[in-house]
C-alpha cells in the first residue's frame, strides 16, 4: 500500500507540474489501482473485496474447487455442533478436500496459558481436523500469530480481518480480500511456513 501511495504522489506532483487536469488524474489513478504491485514487484492478477458474509461463501467455493493444496493460518478457528455453524462448514469442506487427495495444512494460534479459551477452541478444532487426516500445526506459545490467511492451489490468497468464528462469518462487520496471484501466493506461503515449528 505504501508503494502505491508513493507512486501516486510522484505521478500526482509530476502531472500537476505539467498541468494535467483532475479528471485525467482520476482515470490514471483507476488504471494504476487496477494493476497492484506486490512487495517483490510482481503484478497481482485479480483482487476481490469480500465484505461480511461474502467471505465465507467465496472461501467455501474455492476450497470445493481445490485440486492440489490448501494452507490456512488463523488466530481462532471455533466450531460448534450447530448445523448453521459456518466454521464447521469450512472444517467439513477442508475434510472433503483432504478426502479428494488435496494436501491440507492448518496453522493455529496457541497461547502460553493452558486454560485460555482460545487454546481450548483451537485444540477442539485441531482434534477434529487431525482425526480426518489434516495436518494441524500450532505457532510458538511465546508469540502471538494474529494472521487470518488462506492459500488455495498456490494461487488464491485470502487475507483480511475474518477469523473462523460464527461471529466473524455471520454477524460482525469484517473486510477481507481474495487475490488471484501465484507470485503473491508464494510470498505469503513462505511467510506462513515460518510461523510454526515443524
Amino acid at each position: 500500500m505504501r508503494n502505491h501511495f508513493l507512486l501516486f504522489m510522484q505521478r500526482h506532483l509530476l502531472l500537476r507540474h505539467i498541468g494535467v487536469k483532475l479528471p485525467i488524474l482520476l482515470l490514471m489513478l483507476i488504471f494504476v489501482g487496477a494493476a497492484p504491485v506486490s512487495a517483490s514487484g510482481d503484478y497481482v492478477a485479480n483482487i476481490t473485496l469480500l465484505k461480511n458474509l461474502e467471505y465465507p461463501e467465496v472461501l467455501l467455493k474455492e476450497i470445493r474447487g481445490a485440486r492440489k493444496d490448501v494452507l490456512f493460518s488463523f488466530y481462532l478457528f471455533k466450531i460448534s455442533e450447530s448445523p448453521n455453524n459456518k466454521p464447521r462448514r469450512i472444517a467439513e469442506e477442508l475434510i472433503s478436500a483432504r478426502n479428494r487427495g488435496v494436501a491440507v495444512t492448518v496453522i493455529l494460534e496457541e497461547s502460553n496459558k493452558q486454560d485460555d479459551p482460545l487454546n481450548i477452541e483451537n485444540h477442539k478444532t485441531a482434534a477434529l481436523l487431525s482425526q480426518k487426516g489434516i495436518k494441524v500445526l500450532f505457532d510458538s506459545p511465546l508469540t502471538t500469530t494474529h494472521v487470518k490467511a488462506a492459500i488455495i492451489d498456490n494461487r488464491y490468497v485470502f487475507l483480511g480481518s475474518h477469523n473462523l468464528t460464527q461471529s466473524a462469518l455471520q454477524y460482525n462487520n469484517e473486510l477481507s480480500v481474495r487475490i488471484d496471484s501465484k507470485a503473491l501466493a508464494r510470498e505469503v506461503q513462505g511467510y506462513l511456513n515460518q510461523l510454526s515449528p515443524r
